[in-house]
């Protein structure tokens, strides 16, 4: 016995290919638990559609006349915050995808793998998890292991590994300050800032007083 059409997931086109959209319907009509209830040309017209239909997932595409689907993301999600919106694009940048995801987006497929994952994509959402398309995540994992990677190559910045009161004691140092007015400004024994500025010139690697005045002006730490 079929279901009825309140059982079944109901589906928005939202794309501005006419051509692409009837391909689209035939497949999704041709699965029992989906129903195609509408289609939109352009994007004002998917956010006029999403709130009359309330469907339950809208195929968008990014590239839409009038408004793209990133501005579109809001504006349905506003009118029809229980749609789950799902990226149908050509566009396989990661940059694409992270704007999509941030907007709203529930998940992110390509229009070349629309026949093998657009059902399981479909299915996805409505279980209330993310879907993006498996090429879509390798690009995501490889430029976080190329930004990750980078990071570690970087050369850690010396001032960071100086304490707090190392670095107000060098501070007061390059501005001039005698270990005993140091004393008085910071409220220590005077051996105690030779320690802190002692140890603080063996971290940065200096061994003047012009070498630290230098790295300070450098580094805007005087102002």
């Amino acid at each position: 016995m079929s279901e009825s059409l309140s059982e079944r997931i109901k589906i928005l086109l939202a794309d501005d290919h006419a051509l692409l959209r009837s391909g689209l319907r035939l497949l999704i009509d041709s699965q029992p638990q989906l129903t195609v209830v509408g289609e939109a040309g352009t994007g004002v017209e998917a956010v006029t559609k999403a709130r009359e239909l309330q469907p339950d997932v809208i195929l968008l595409d990014l590239n839409m006349p009038e408004l793209d689907g990133l501005g579109a993301i809001p504006l349905i999600k506003k009118d029809a915050p229980h749609t789950r919106i799902l990226i149908l694009t050509q566009h396989d940048d990661v940059s694409y995808l992270q704007e999509a995801l941030k907007a709203g987006a529930s998940g992110y497929i390509l229009k070349k793998a629309v026949d093998s994952e657009l059902i399981m994509a479909i299915q996805t959402v409505m279980r209330g998890d993310r879907y993006v398309h498996s090429a879509m995540t390798e690009k995501l994992l490889q430029q976080i292991d190329t930004q990750t990677s980078a990071k570690s190559h970087s050369a850690p910045d010396p001032w960071e590994s100086l304490s707090d009161r190392e670095r107000d004691v060098l501070r007061l140092v390059a501005l001039g300050y005698t270990n005993a007015e140091i004393a008085a400004e910071l409220f220590l024994s005077v051996k105690t800032v030779e320690t802190y500025r002692m140890r603080g010139m063996e971290k940065l690697d200096l061994q003047t007083r012009a070498q630290l005045v230098k790295f300070a002006l450098e580094r805007k730490l005087l102002e």
